[in-house]
């Protein structure tokens, strides 16, 4: 049985010409939790981040946006759970998930990084993958070549609002990710269409 997540980090890269794209769907969840818990985040240099705890249902979480530009997200996240003690297993990293369509939100825990250079570069700087992840479908283009201009782009309206709501959806199981009831979560999210 997990033990719950003392440490959610949200994936994106900072800046505000990225702030709507596809690859800051780790961001926008963070935001909110943010805006439903009415916490804030604050510029925290030497983990090259902006972090902040809430408290979910009487355990207090720290949030963490990694401000080092998406492939080198790791430093942050390594450094910060090593400087406040947060075991591997309890870190949930919330990012965009290419092959999730849009509207759809899954809770895994552990395997490989199905290609997404966040993910591997916590992964490589944690030295394990056996880290929680909260993967918001964005879909995919269809072209491994287009990958990279399609997750830097800003999604169309009518997909923005499915992601959206998926995010909204993952919001809903925050208690039971916390408290490390992820099976139950996983159930609840993979009947959930």
């Amino acid at each position: 049985m997990a033990q719950g997540i003392s440490l959610i980090v949200g994936l994106g890269n900072p800046g505000a010409e990225y702030a709507e794209t596809r690859h800051n769907a780790g961001f926008r969840f963070l935001d909110v939790l943010l805006d439903a818990t009415g916490g804030k985040l604050r510029a925290e240099p030497r983990f090259n981040s902006n972090a902040g705890k809430i408290s979910v249902s009487g355990r207090e979480v720290w949030l963490l946006e990694p401000q080092t530009f998406m492939n080198h997200s790791g430093d942050a996240v390594s450094k910060f759970a090593h400087y406040f003690k947060i075991p591997v297993s309890e870190i949930l990293v919330a990012h965009d998930e290419l092959d999730l369509p849009p509207g759809t939100i899954r809770l895994k825990v552990g395997g490989g990084d199905g290609g997404h250079n966040g993910l591997s570069d916590v992964t490589e700087k944690l030295g394990s993958s056996d880290y929680a992840r909260l993967r918001i479908g964005i879909g995919h283009p269809g072209n491994a070549a287009q990958v990279v201009s399609y997750v830097l782009k800003k999604a169309p309206a009518a997909e923005q609002t499915l992601i959206d709501a998926a995010i909204m959806h993952g919001k809903t199981h925050l208690t039971e990710i916390v408290h490390g009831e992820f099976q139950k979560v996983m159930n609840s999210l993979h009947t959930h269409k």
